[in-house]
């Protein structure tokens, strides 16, 4: 699975349809006391109420092909279905209240599906930049809908591509994952006139919420997590870290040319097996090999004793939110300072140890930990990883064509990286300024291949440390470093 922009999907030609929720006659939203998640909070009240494009920079999707001839009617109920499902979906806020916005709800008898057919527009580039437009004029935190989507009917081929795009507030990188089985099991029983599958594992994202404020609430400066955000501030001087060789003297944080964009597969299915049967056999798993290779790129690409980033971890405490739609992320902080000579056991049990070090932060909400050292700076660099096996029918996905989809970024100082260990191999997705040469972060990405393959060199096995597959102290599978319990019923982002 890839994370890419809209315009880099393959796209096939076919009849395009917009599709978007609406009120039913006679329902009205209903005050709700429980809050809004702290992230969900400060993001609102960063987005500008009259700006007209709203969506740009923000969005996030997923496309996918389904494999099942197009019925207007019954998609249109999957998304009602969808919609009555995911109490996160009919929430809206009233941006009016104070001191912060207060959530809105609807009842899931509540929700119509509307459509919007565009005559004429067929061909894919033509499609993509349509759409790219609505989604940066329509998708915002302050106003409902915050999901749309989009289906592209292929008579040739008698199926259908379905994107869905969403704002931040109503979607994180695991339901985008997730999304795509989801809405295919429900386009299924539709079409078979069988009933929707109900499960305790789509719970409420507003509960979710509730729980992250009370949480956040009880954060001391005196907490352990709150220190080692403390420490990691001191690190850069109060602010949060950069990627260094990107930051170009009086850069602001907005530029007027898109950032640019790289999407890669670094290493086959086969060659990424072989890697991590020796990371194995050197008692690791595969994220500590990863962010060990990525440390060591940093330091002979740039020259940087340390690579310090943040780290954005699933956060979904409980079963009951294993299949919502909701935003259930945090960010812990990530210093990685290798020894001079950079040996590989050395290196590798450095990274590990400060991966455990995170994990204090896990649940600890880190826009209050930052508000509580008074620190008001963003994120500028992030690392993000995932193992795909630990979604449910990953092989199905792919066979979909399933990618998940970021909107282009104007920014003149951030960098993000996303690695996958993919069903095909090791995949690697970045967008960085549009000032930093192109040249210089292919540079940077061969010597991150390059310090992988490395680990490949015959080790010692040491049946003591060599973990069980996607296994992390006998517990769970992981996205970056926080536990994703084990999706163990049939599926109904990642």
């Amino acid at each position: 699975m890839e994370y890419t922009h809209l315009s880099e999907f393959a796209l096939r030609p076919g009849a395009l349809t917009l599709w978007h929720p609406e009120l039913a006659p006679g329902h009205t939203w209903t005050p709700d006391e429980r809050p809004l998640t702290s992230v969900h909070v400060r993001h609102c009240q960063e987005t500008d109420v009259g700006d007209t494009r709203p969506g740009r920079g923000r969005w996030i999707g997923t496309i996918f092909e389904m494999d099942a001839p197009f019925h207007a009617e019954q998609w249109r109920e999957t998304v009602r279905l969808w919609h009555a499902r995911h109490e996160g979906l009919r929430t809206t806020l009233e941006t009016r209240a104070d001191p912060e916005p207060q959530r809105l709800v609807c009842a899931a008898a509540a929700v119509t599906i509307a459509d919007l057919p565009v005559p004429g527009i067929t061909a894919p580039e033509v499609i993509s930049e349509y759409l790219c437009d609505a989604l940066e004029s329509r998708l915002s935190p302050l106003v409902w809908p915050h999901c749309l989507l989009a289906t592209v009917e292929h008579a040739e081929t008698a199926d259908f591509t379905v994107l869905v795009a969403a704002d931040h507030s109503v979607m994180d990188a695991y339901s985008q994952a997730i999304v795509i089985l989801e809405l295919r099991t429900l386009y299924r029983s539709v079409t078979r006139g069988e009933p929707a599958r109900e499960s305790v594992t789509f719970g409420s994202a507003a509960d979710f919420a509730a729980l992250e404020r009370t949480t956040a609430a009880a954060l001391t400066t005196q907490c352990e997590s709150v220190r080692l955000w403390q420490r990691f501030l001191d690190g850069s001087g109060g602010m949060l870290p950069r990627f260094e060789p990107a930051i170009a003297p009086g850069c602001t944080t907005d530029s007027a040319l898109p950032q640019t964009s790289i999407s890669r597969k670094l290493l086959s299915l086969d060659e990424l097996e072989h890697i991590e049967m020796a990371v194995a056999a050197r008692g690791h798993r595969l994220s500590v090999a990863v962010f060990t290779a990525l440390a060591i790129a940093y330091r002979r690409t740039f020259g940087y004793i340390s690579m310090r980033a943040i780290m954005p971890i699933a956060t979904r405490p409980d079963l009951q939110w294993l299949e919502s739609m909701g935003w259930f992320v945090n960010v812990v902080p990530l210093d990685l300072t290798l020894a001079p000579d950079l040996d590989l056991d050395s290196a590798l049990e450095t990274t590990r140890t400060e991966l455990r070090r995170t994990k204090v932060a896990n649940d600890a909400t880190w826009t209050r930990a930052l508000e509580l050292l008074n620190c008001t700076d963003h994120p500028r660099f992030g690392i993000s990883f995932l193992d795909i096996r630990v979604l449910p029918d990953y092989e199905l996905v792919e066979s979909l064509r399933g990618h998940t989809l970021r909107a282009e970024s104007y920014s003149g100082d951030e960098v993000f990286f996303w690695v996958v260990r993919a069903a095909d191999g090791l995949r690697l997705s970045t967008r960085f300024p549009a000032a930093f040469p192109t040249a210089e972060m292919d540079r940077f990405l061969g010597e991150f291949t390059r310090a992988i393959r490395e680990f490949a060199i015959p080790a010692v096995p040491d049946v003591s440390r060599a973990p069980s597959s996607h296994v992390v102290n006998g517990r769970t599978p992981v996205v970056g470093n926080a536990p994703v319990p084990q999706l163990v019923s049939a599926p109904a982002q990642g």
